[in-house]
């Protein structure tokens, strides 16, 4: 009996898991986003698409370790999209803000944001135990 129990509980968390987003087969994006990510992105491999609400995000990479995500709306605009990139190719003004304020602590990950033409950089700092992050605008503007 508790098996059965423990079994209809784990059913429930999945599910509950994929209330939120859906995986999808490229078979089932809709032409209009498909055709706009094959054109804003030509040689994405990798391809994994999720419907998440209105929106239908895609993981993919470019190259041999350049991980992307994107977002589109149902009528295949490209509303945001995020590229990992290594600490060298932040902007010089992002470099030098992030530094002045933060320089105790180490760098581990950035990306770049594209979100309706603007640019920003998510960054993760880390110190010992202390990680947290930091997003700049392009001209090193702390926004967050």
């Amino acid at each position: 009996m508790k098996t059965k129990t423990l079994q209809l509980v784990a059913l429930f968390f999945l599910g509950l898991g994929t209330t939120f987003a859906q995986d999808m087969l490229s078979s089932q994006v809709p032409s209009v986003i498909m055709n706009n990510f094959k054109k804003e992105f030509p040689k994405a491999n990798d391809v994994e698409w999720e419907r998440q609400g209105e929106l239908y995000q895609v993981d993919f990479e470019i190259g041999w370790f350049t991980d992307y995500d994107a977002l589109f709306n149902a009528s295949g605009k490209l509303v945001k999209y995020t590229k990992e990139i290594s600490k060298s190719d932040l902007p010089k003004a992002v470099a030098k803000a992030v530094k002045n304020k933060y320089g105790e602590y180490r760098i581990d990950d950035v990306k770049k944001i594209i979100e309706n033409g603007t640019e920003k950089y998510l960054i993760d700092l880390e110190k010992w135990d202390e990680e947290f992050q930091v997003v700049y605008s392009k001209s090193g503007k702390l926004i967050l």
